[in-house]
């Protein structure tokens, strides 16, 4: 399997100028830890994640050096601690150097890479153009649709994914981190709904697309205010049977 055949499409993104607050909103919003950042253009510039706002000034969890170790360092680190610690703007604390894969990469190059720079998502990119992003989630659920033993891709199945990801992905009640692998026309749907009434919605806009042979729900229901959860009624059955 390859990236793009896992990857998230819909990329939630943030810009070099988008306001701290924003961007915290954004991830808190969409229940993301982390986002590409891109500029005036749309090109890849950064990223900006949750632990890029651990050390800020209006928590009071500024990072404390000692005097001696603030001689040794010099001023420019403490210039540069200072503006991500009070920074305004995404472009001063984000990470600059972005580690991304190729659309066509392997999920154990893509796994690799994450392990070794010990990162929760990567970009994915078609030369210099971001198209996706792959997530820790993302390989969790490619490798729970390989335990149901389905063939794989076909061309045919990646056309058909491109175009049950556009039926669904232009509405106000699509899930958050949709998902969608297809297998010999099979299609297995993955992502976090806060109303029932999505849940439907997007699997009847998949069993619309020409093509489709039958639709797995694996969408999860998750209540924002409270963070509890609730698994698709084919996945609890399935839970239920194997326990059994």
């Amino acid at each position: 399997m390859r990236a793009h055949q896992v990857m998230t499409r819909k990329v939630i993104t943030a810009t070099i100028d988008t306001p701290i607050a924003d961007a915290a909103r954004t991830l808190l919003e969409h229940h993301i830890s982390g986002m590409p950042v891109v500029d005036a253009k749309g090109k890849l510039v950064g990223v900006v994640s949750q632990g890029d706002f651990m050390r800020r000034a209006e928590i009071g969890t500024q990072r404390k050096r000692s005097r001696w170790l603030k001689m040794l360092l010099g001023p420019g680190h403490e210039a540069a601690d200072f503006v991500r610690e009070r920074g305004r703007k995404v472009g001063e604390v984000m990470n600059p150097a972005p580690i991304t894969v190729a659309e066509d990469a392997t999920l154990e190059e893509v796994s690799a890479t994450m392990e070794k720079n010990d990162i929760k998502r990567v970009p994915v990119m078609s030369g210099d153009k971001l198209v996706g992003i792959v997530t820790r989630t993302n390989l969790v659920q490619a490798v729970l649709d390989l335990a149901r033993e389905v063939p794989d891709p076909t061309a045919d199945d990646d056309h058909l994914r491109n175009r049950i990801h556009a039926a669904i992905e232009k509405n106000d009640w699509k899930p958050l981190g949709l998902s969608v692998v297809v297998r010999d026309g099979i299609v297995h749907l993955s992502g976090i709904i806060t109303d029932e009434r999505s849940r439907q919605a997007t699997v009847v806009a998949a069993e619309n697309v020409t093509g489709v042979r039958k639709v797995h729900d694996h969408l999860v229901w998750l209540e924002p205010m409270s963070g509890v959860y609730v698994n698709s009624a084919e996945d609890e059955q399935d839970a239920a049977a194997k326990a059994g």
